[in-house]
């Protein structure tokens, strides 16, 4: 509710008669309060870029591209080949080489579109990396499993050694010919789709550093891509 203060002027109009004037104080004073409040609020925008915005921007460079996704058509099955593009935010790299070993997981899920229910798993595909450095000699070594890699290192299908980083994370982003699907699982009336996801798994981290790099952009290192599976009749 606005306050009326009533004030009288001459109006040389009407020949020197007083006329009565109407003016709101009230008015004035909320709009004053409203220009205040709207600087207020953008001052706190402001304050949030400022500080929030590199954190943003830290997350969106630490995007994993996936290139060249491929898939090809045999006799007994379908295969992936495909390329990640990616390099290590400096904390992951500086813990490193520091002693502490990186896993990553590649995995695949091939899905059968189903209109009348959910969609059906008709393969999963999982491959685990685990990246640690060697002091002794400064090379990079992989060890690769379809299984989690335990500390004792069982279960594991290939270790090599590399000279630098580069070419450690050169063999860890190239998929060649894995095999997603067999093709007795694919026929020619059903649609099916491939979900693909590559990360930097922290769930096979130590429970310290878990916790310590959960919320922390820089290690917050994945790559999705979805693409349909086309039913190819043997050859």
């Amino acid at each position: 509710m606005a306050f009326i203060t009533l004030s009288y002027k001459k109006d040389r109009s009407e020949g020197g008669a007083w006329v009565r004037v109407k003016q709101s104080t009230h008015s004035n004073a909320l709009l004053q309060s409203w220009v205040h409040s709207l600087m207020r609020l953008c001052l706190a925008l402001l304050f949030l870029l400022t500080f929030f915005a590199p954190s943003a921007w830290a997350q969106s460079a630490n995007t994993v591209g996936v290139n060249g996704f491929e898939i090809e058509s045999q006799d007994d099955g379908y295969f992936l080949s495909t390329t990640m593009a990616f390099e290590l935010p400096s904390a992951v790299e500086d813990a490193l080489t520091k002693g502490v070993p990186l896993f990553f997981l590649a995995q695949t899920t091939v899905s059968k579109e189903r209109w009348y229910w959910y969609e059906k798993t008709v393969a999963h595909q999982e491959r685990y990396y685990k990246l640690s450095y060697i002091p002794l000699t400064g090379r990079y070594r992989i060890l690769a499993s379809s299984k989690p890699i335990s500390n004792s290192g069982l279960g594991v299908t290939m270790g090599v050694a590399y000279d630098n980083l580069s070419q450690a994370l050169y063999a860890i982003s190239r998929l060649s010919h894995w095999r997603l699907v067999d093709a007795s699982e694919i026929d020619s009336g059903s649609k099916y789709r491939v979900d693909f996801q590559f990360k930097l798994d922290l769930t096979q981290f130590p429970k310290p550093l878990q916790i310590g790099a959960l919320g922390e952009n820089e290690w917050n290192l994945s790559a999705t891509k979805s693409q349909r599976l086309n039913y190819e009749p043997p050859k």
